[in-house]
């Protein structure tokens, strides 16, 4: 059999050592055998010109002489890679990298090109380098991951990425809409009444000497004298430019956005790749190349053990479970699919009562407003007016624990339950979000019938809402209040006096009731929910992002403050790499849904008559050709050759040509890969027929 396989040994001797003969060999222990193999002679090498692991100097047999150590290193200092790539020690890759500054300066010899170019690389470099270093609480969220898992340091990542979105949103509404409000000077007051007027008055102001009941609930309502303040829609005046920045700071910032979550989720997903294919997930890489030499301090080291400690276990409990998928029966195979059919049967039917759930609670709740007994009595006021967010945050409550029930029951890994459950729980509370949005949509357009009574003359409800965009931006502002308030009361009067009493009580029933887990799922879940919130409400409130803003500081240290007094690590961790992909995806999901009802209030509602920069137009968007029709002819000219298909056309072959181009190269680098792959697998191949051929040989050897 070797005769027609061909083995040639001298085809795998390493440079300059060549296999013992056979006699030589007889009676070798198998670690003997193993060490001939060129893997093992590779794992020794130590760099150019350096006698490799395990060899001594004064060996001249099988060993490298002084010449030909010299010879081979004058030949690898000469490889071209750069030295960050070379598996070198510190002192070869210096050496290497004088050799290639030499080169370089030898070749560029009055090329300004070659003096700059490494100035340049080196640059952006150390430009990455003081970014990297700027992030705020790099080392908070470096322990959290290494004391609670990948996951929960996901939760925290996104939460100061989110920090940073609002951040760059607010320095946008200050300078495009704060600054020129405040130069053009602010308005004096809510327009007077006048009988001539077919949209009737608007008097935000409550008539009357303001208790401290009163003013509380314009604090948590937005009503009072917060509806005529700098925080809502209403208060901006009609001025050309004002209404102009006004709109470009909305789609600025949406802009914004969407990079950013775009470039972060292009990064998740390439590592989200690298970990499905396995290419960076074997154990020999969690093992041996994992661990990072360049640690200072008992405390870092302790937290890279913590965090190979948790990969590992990620990697052994779904290499379990896909064992166990892998030698099911067909019977089983479709039991398990039975199962899993039913089960999203029943979470469809859930949504679907959610859904209904918070269609009827707007409707009731815009009902109670009118009667007497509610308006007589602030707090019954206030309750009504919190009607709906209690109903939504109930839901958002009691269905994530019936979703992480059924995700156990339907047999994936761990990655795999925490993106259903991910997508189930965001599909429910976005789509209650909508639904509320759908039941103001349509009691301000009476559910789109322009011609209805109330809506026949100003073209939306104005006896009922006489500013529509200001009562919208008030439900957004009392669905951030009450996800606040209620985050604070789960901390303050739920988790902090249940660790608190229950370290009265002495044994392991004590601490096992005081272990409380962190929810990776549900946490990320209520961030995405918010943010969605105020992107949605961000046109119709202004100062929102600055708001949720402090919101997200002030939650970054209540759930640290929570995690590390209240919580354990988690018994069951997922990998890392699902939640840098999913979890901006799933935000990405969150900004493409709060640009429906902004798109829709912009080029479809008619503003309101009676407040608002836009007020007295035919809708919002019109705001844009009048100001474009007071600018120069060539500037006209241009903008208006922008719309045409003159230039549409073109940009969009130039497109179609671009995106051919990447996915034929996209194409060939996969087929590339994979046959880098195969080629790999056979080297493997060989190499362990190599070695059952060594043991072979030693064997009949001995015998």
């Amino acid at each position: 059999m070797e005769e027609g396989l061909g083995w040639e040994p001298e085809a795998w001797e390493p440079p300059g050592r060549g296999l013992a003969p056979r006699e030589a060999r007889a009676g070798q222990s198998l670690a003997s055998v193993l060490s001939e193999l060129p893997s093992a002679a590779t794992l020794r090498y130590r760099g150019p010109g350096v006698l490799p692991w395990g060899s001594l100097e004064e060996e001249d047999e099988g060993g490298r002489s002084v010449q030909g150590l010299t010879g081979a290193a004058q030949m690898e200092l000469q490889d071209p890679r750069h030295s960050r790539e070379l598996p070198w020690p510190m002192q070869a890759r210096r050496v290497h990298r004088k050799n290639q500054a030499r080169e370089q300066s030898a070749c560029s010899t009055g090329s300004r090109v070659g003096h700059w170019a490494p100035l340049l690389a080196r640059g952006k470099d150390q430009t990455k380098e003081g970014l990297r270093s700027l992030q705020p609480w790099a080392w908070t969220v470096n322990r959290i991951g290494g004391q609670f898992g990948a996951g929960t340091e996901s939760y925290f990542s996104l939460l100061r990425f989110l920090l940073l979105l609002n951040a760059l949103a607010s320095v946008l509404v200050a300078c495009m809409v704060l600054l020129p409000t405040w130069l053009e000077g602010a308005p004096l007051g809510p327009p007077a009444p006048s009988a001539s007027s077919p949209c009737g008055s608007y008097s935000p102001h409550s008539p009357g000497l303001a208790t401290f009941p009163s003013q509380l609930f314009n604090l948590l309502s937005g009503q009072g004298y917060l509806e005529w303040s700098p925080l809502f829609y209403g208060f901006y005046p009609a001025r050309r430019h004002l209404a102009v920045t006004y709109l470009c700071s909305v789609f600025a910032s949406g802009l914004i956005c969407l990079l950013l979550i775009l470039r972060r989720s292009v990064s998740g997903l390439k590592q989200t790749l690298l970990a499905e294919s396995g290419a960076l997930t074997s154990y020999s890489h969690r093992v041996f190349s994992a661990w990072n030499f360049g640690l200072c301090g008992a405390e870092h080291v302790r937290l890279r053990q913590r965090r190979i400690l948790y990969e590992l276990q990620v990697e052994l409990e779904e290499a379990g479970i896909r064992r166990r998928a892998a030698v099911r029966t067909l019977g089983q195979q479709a039991r398990v699919w039975l199962v899993r059919v039913l089960l999203n049967l029943l979470v469809l039917a859930l949504l679907c009562a959610a859904f209904y759930g918070v269609y009827w609670a707007t409707g009731e709740a815009g009902q109670l407003q009118e009667a007497p007994l509610v308006k007589q009595t602030p707090l019954l006021q206030l309750a009504v007016s919190y009607l709906p967010s209690i109903f939504i945050s109930a839901v958002n409550v009691v269905l994530p624990p019936l979703f992480q029930l059924i995700g156990s029951l339907e047999g994936y890994t761990r990655s795999h339950q925490i993106v259903f459950i991910l997508l189930r729980t965001v599909f429910l509370r976005l789509a209650s979000l909508l639904f509320l949005l759908f039941s103001l949509w349509s009691q301000i357009t009476c559910g789109g019938d322009a011609q209805a009574e109330q809506c026949q003359s100003c073209g939306y409800n104005h006896r009922k809402f006489p500013c529509w965009e200001t009562r919208v931006g008030q439900e957004m502002y009392k669905l951030l209040l009450f996800d606040l308030l209620s985050s604070l009361a789960l901390a303050l009067l739920l988790q902090f006096p249940r660790r608190i009493l229950c370290g009265l009580c002495p044994g392991a029933l004590g601490r096992w009731a005081a272990a409380l887990e962190f929810k990776v799922a549900d946490e990320v879940l209520g961030l995405i929910y918010a943010q969605t919130v105020v992107w949605v409400g961000s046109f119709f409130c202004p100062l929102l992002p600055l708001l949720n803003t402090a919101k997200f500081l002030l939650l970054f240290y209540l759930k640290k403050l929570t995690l590390f007094s209240t919580c354990s690590p988690a018994a069951r961790t997922f990998r890392a790499s699902m939640a840098s992909c999913c979890f901006p995806l799933v935000l990405l999901l969150g900004l493409a849904l709060s640009a429906v009802p902004a798109l829709s209030s912009i080029f479809l509602i008619p503003p309101s008559k009676l407040c608002g920069p836009f007020r007295g137009k035919v809708s919002i968007w019109a705001q844009i050709p009048e100001s474009i029709e007071t600018l120069p002819h060539t500037a006209q000219n241009f903008l208006f050759f922008l719309g045409s298909q003159a230039f549409a056309v073109p940009l969009l072959l130039i497109s179609s040509i671009l995106m051919a181009y990447t996915v034929a190269l996209a194409n060939s680098q996969g087929h590339l890969i994979s046959q880098l792959k195969r080629q790999i697998e056979t080297e493997a191949r060989n190499k362990v027929f190599l070695a059952r051929a060594v043991a072979l040989g030693s064997e009949s050897g001995a015998l």
